[in-house]
């Protein structure tokens, strides 16, 4: 399964070498907060700046110092899933401000998912010809970072590890204990990512799977068969859901002031409903 899920990933994203698009914009890059006016932001000065900077690499580095074969072993999946180099999803990965959810992925009994997005995100860059006065400028720029899922809206990859069980995550069972997928949600089609997921990687390594635990017989047991059954069943759905979704009803635009100006008692109102 895994390496279906590495060759699904593969195609997403040409490597590269600059580690610039992975990590720009990362919460540890000091930013000019706006001002309670909401009007103007605050100028640092210069001596704050160099403070916030030095303690964002302060931070980084000690985080870069708890990178063991676990994380790395998490950082190898996400570059060849994604398309990034080891260095660049490392360097993302430290560089962002959810970086304990790791920890807390890797506990016993821990979190039981690890999400990361990589996808344009709009990004505060420093207008060098007005520095003085902190202006900014928006940017959408492609980065890796870790989310919970909650708050910010998909419309590129997302990478997900998955718990197998309660476990404590040692650098000696990652490979066993967790498991490593992607959705290509290109645009936000997140109907088309989880289809593709499902038919092309799922179903096929489901119905190659020889072990099924305690269930005897495999394949051959009518529970398997039910429950392989209901799964192309739900894919079959899904691509029709999404088709119908796609092809799209076009709604005829209405001038609503001029409907509205035209009814001049209730029995109009009641005529209009």
């Amino acid at each position: 399964t895994e390496s279906k899920h590495r060759r699904c990933g593969g195609d997403l994203k040409t490597r590269s070498t600059d580690l610039g698009p992975a990590v720009t914009g990362s919460p540890l890059t000091p930013v000019l907060p706006a001002s309670t006016t909401g009007k103007k932001s605050i100028v640092l000065s210069s001596e704050t700046r160099k403070e916030l900077a030095k303690q964002a690499k302060v931070t980084k580095e000690e985080r870069r110092a708890q990178i063991d074969e676990r994380y790395k072993y998490l950082i190898s999946r996400l570059a060849d899933g994604i398309g990034l180099i080891e260095q660049q999803v490392e360097e993302a990965i430290i560089s962002d401000d959810k970086f304990q959810l790791i920890e807390q992925f890797f506990a016993p009994s821990g979190l039981k998912k690890l999400l990361f997005f990589y996808q344009d995100v709009l990004q505060q860059k420093p207008n060098p010809s007005l520095r003085s006065d902190g202006s900014m400028n928006s940017l959408l720029q492609k980065k890796l970072f870790i989310t919970t899922g909650s708050t910010e809206n998909i419309t590129g990859t997302c990478a997900f590890f998955l718990r197998t069980s309660d476990k404590v995550i040692t650098a000696s069972n990652a490979s066993q204990e967790v498991n490593f997928g992607i959705f290509d949600c290109t645009n936000g089609n997140i109907l088309r990512g989880l289809e593709f997921f499902l038919s092309q990687i799922m179903v096929p390594a489901l119905k190659s799977q020889q072990n099924w635990g305690a269930v005897k017989e495999g394949l051959k047991n009518s529970q398997i068969q039910d429950f392989l059954y209901a799964v192309d069943k739900f894919v079959g759905t899904l691509s029709s859901s999404r088709q119908n979704i796609e092809d799209k009803i076009q709604l005829t635009k209405v001038d609503i002031d001029t409907y509205i100006s035209n009814l001049q008692n209730p029995s109009d109102y009641i005529t209009a409903g």
